[in-house]
This record gives structure tokens, sequence and C-alpha cells, in this order.
């Protein structure tokens, strides 16, 4: 039980550790290093949905034969669809954009910000949750080690996050500790989210391809429809393209040497 508490902290932790940064560095980050974090957190999360979620969810159901991909692909769109959802509903700003999404509202610039770096983080949290519920039901498909690498890749990329939270914050006149506690505050649903899918995973557990992939699903939406745009914009650069595939290749390793 240890191994699953601090295997659904990790993540969490990353994000503190980065948002933290904000205490130590004086000047806000800079477009270029915000493009090197970006792509790497992209790369890692592609890694993660292919080699975490989507290949154990079509493992587990290969007595489905040649049509061992339904349950993946069922999943991953239902994932995709939910995260478009709230896309649409919930009022968010992204780095560097000057026009908000999701509904219309009167929150704050900076407290926008805040929501769109927490709605890419409940797939993040929902993956982590899945895949330690499939090690806690005994699957074979799910090891201790392979839950680890996940939320491990996962707070590895949560770092750089919390840091372009809590500067960009600081930057815009929110006072250092304030700007840390929502660098913070944007992580939080990680480790609430994955116990909730625990919970309900565990109620699930056929549903386990499915839940799997959706989790993919939500977390490829989040890596095309934000980062990979905010890795390119600007001034051409091939800086988030190599990140990229340090965050991917790096994600693949963890996975597979420790999986």
């Amino acid at each position: 039980m240890q191994e699953v508490i601090t295997g659904l902290l990790l993540p969490f932790l990353g994000t503190v550790a980065g948002s933290a940064c904000v205490f130590f560095m004086k000047r806000n980050l800079s477009r270029g290093i915000q493009r090197m974090l970006t792509g790497f957190a992209a790369g890692v999360m592609t890694a993660a949905s292919i080699w975490s979620l989507i290949i154990p969810a079509i493992d587990m159901s290969e007595d489905k034969g040649k049509l061992a991909f339904l349950p993946a692909v069922i999943g991953f769109w239902c994932g995709i669809l939910f995260l478009l959802l709230l896309d649409t509903l919930i009022p968010h700003l992204h780095m560097n954009a000057e026009k908000a999404e999701g509904v219309r509202s009167r929150l704050a610039r900076t407290t926008m910000m805040v929501l769109a770096v927490t709605l890419h983080n409940i797939p993040e949290g929902m993956a982590v949750g899945i895949v330690y519920a499939g090690f806690m039901s005994g699957s074979s498909d799910m090891t201790a080690g392979g839950a680890f690498a996940l939320a491990l890749g996962i707070a590895i990329q949560n770092f750089p996050e919390g840091a372009i939270i809590s500067m960009p914050l600081h930057a815009e006149g929110k006072s250092k500790v304030k700007a840390f506690a929502d660098g913070v505050l944007s992580g939080i649903v990680e480790p609430i989210g994955a116990a909730l899918t625990i919970l309900f995973a565990g109620l699930f557990l056929p549903a386990m391809p499915y839940l799997l992939s959706f989790a993919a699903g939500a977390m490829i939406y989040v890596v095309v429809e934000e980062l990979i745009p905010e890795m390119s914009e600007g001034e051409h650069s091939n800086i988030g393209v190599i990140m990229f595939s340090v965050g991917f290749t790096l994600m693949m390793i963890l996975d597979v040497a420790l999986g």
C-alpha cells in the first residue's frame, strides 16, 4: 500500500518542486525555455499514453482475437471527447495566449491560467490512478515497476510545468507565495483524481482496457490541442521537437526498464 501512496503523490510532488522555482529564479522563463519544457512534457505524455496505457489495454483484450483493438479505440475516443467537453466548458487561458477558451466568465487572467494547467493535469492523475488500480487488481499486464515508471515520468514532466505556471503568475504581479500556491493548487487534482480513479476502477475491473485507453485519449488531446502548439509558436525553432523526442525517449526507457 505504501508504494501505491508514493506513486499517487509523486506527480504532485513534481509540480510542487517546480512551482518552488519562483523562490529561487529571479527572471521569468524565456520563450525558448518555455518551448523546451513544453516539448519535453508533450514527449513524456505521448510515450506514456502508448507504452503505459494503450499497449496494456490491447494486451488485456487479446481474448477478443482480431478485435483486440476495439476496447482501446472506444476508450481512446471517449477520452478525447471528455477532454473536448471540459475544454469547451471550463474557462481557461493558455500560456502566451490573449483570448480565453471555454464559456465566458469574469475570472481573473491569472485564475484562468491556473485552470488551463489544472485541466490538463486531470488526465495525468487519471492515468496514474488507473495503472495503479490495475496493479492492485493483480493484473499481469500491470506491474509495480510499470506503475512507478508512469508516476515518475509524469513527475519529471510536472517539474517544469510547475515552473511554467508559478513564474509567469509572479511576473504578472502575484507575490511569490501566492504564485507558488497557485502552482501547487493546479497539481492537487492529480493525486485526488488518481485516488478517485482507483476507487471507481476497482468497481469496474472488466472495463480496465477501456479506462486505460480513456486516459490515453485524454492525455493525447492535451498534447495535440495545447502542448504542441505552444512548443511551436512564434519564430521558427526546432528546440521544441528535439525536447519532445528527449521526453518521449526518456518515458519509453523508464517504462521498459522499470516495467
